[in-house]
């Protein structure tokens, strides 16, 4: 079997068997594109069903040597496995190889998060006067609202809002379909969006069913969205490196503060695995630690002997 025989299968099996979306098929051909380059440097060339596991381990302690990242090495890993699987499932391979690899330790690391007050500076940053000012605040109220990633909102769609049952449909990874609660005050934000400046912008076609337009009346842009979170906390005097993304995890953190069960928590971010979210229990927990140690009397007090 050749590389480009092989490659075009697992493009295949990612579409039509993984339902994959064609960001994270792409993100998967890359990754064996190194692959396929470490094994035609190797004497003799190794072809795709030719790999054995200690060419796959030679290739992850390469890119480890090259100053790869654990986690970037375990999604590379992670592809690498797919890419295996694929092989075996055509019956290109007897067996998959990559079952054996132990995946690259990493340190677990809480993701930043906003508290109520921060979030409350960062919307009120905001200039109501100035031109798009209402599309503005309905973006931070509904990525906060309702725990979006950034690439959900940028493709939020008018048509999968129900404000009378207060719900959203979302698309997420993988086209994966989920209803998410929307709240009052993202809402609000929206209709006043709507009627006061949507409403007046001409709207480019294929765009029609969009949310949140840009000034030309085009769907708006990932990077876009970055820069508007990044100006409106420089704004609020903000010093954390946040992004869009930093509002996802402060709704999740929130909720689980408030108690929130966390298959319930899960559902709404659309987690594959519910050890994604148990992320936000560690943070609570570091929160809550956090605070004993600043505020209790006796936190820093010398044990006496």
């Amino acid at each position: 079997m050749d590389w480009d025989k092989a490659l075009r299968g697992l493009r295949m099996y990612l579409k039509l068997q993984r339902s994959l979306s064609d960001r994270t098929v792409a993100a998967y051909l890359s990754d064996i594109g190194k692959l396929r380059l470490y094994a035609e440097q190797q004497s003799p060339p190794l072809a795709p069903d030719a790999l054995g596991l200690e060419d796959l381990q030679a290739f992850i302690a390469l890119q480890a040597r090259n100053g790869l990242a654990a986690t970037s090495q375990a999604r590379l890993l992670s592809a690498v496995r797919v890419f295996q699987r694929h092989l075996l499932v055509d019956k290109a391979i007897a067996s998959d190889p990559s079952e054996l690899i132990e995946n690259p330790r990493q340190a677990r690391k809480l993701p930043i998060f906003l508290t109520i007050e921060e979030i409350d500076a960062i919307a009120d940053a905001i200039d109501l006067s100035a031109p798009m000012a209402h599309r503005d605040r309905a973006i931070i109220e509904t990525l906060y609202g309702c725990g979006l990633r950034v690439s959900e909102l940028c493709g939020l769609r008018l048509s999968r809002i129900s404000a009378e049952e207060g719900f959203v449909r979302v698309v997420g990874k993988g086209d994966k379909e989920r209803l998410v609660p929307i709240g009052a005050e993202a809402l609000h934000w929206i209709g006043l969006y709507a009627r006061h400046e949507r409403s007046h912008v001409k709207v480019q076609p294929k765009a029609e069913d969009l949310v949140f337009l840009n000034a030309r009346g085009g769907g708006l842009s990932r990077m876009s969205v970055f820069n508007l979170v990044k100006e409106l906390a420089v704004r609020a005097g903000i010093r954390k490196h946040i992004s869009p993304h930093t509002f996802r995890h402060s709704f999740a953190t929130h909720l689980v503060e408030g108690g929130a069960d966390l298959r319930a928590v899960q559902e709404m971010l659309g987690h594959a695995s519910i050890t994604t979210t148990e992320i936000y229990t560690h943070l609570d927990r570091e929160y809550l630690r956090s605070n004993i140690m600043r505020f209790h009397p006796r936190a820093d007090a010398k044990a006496v002997g």
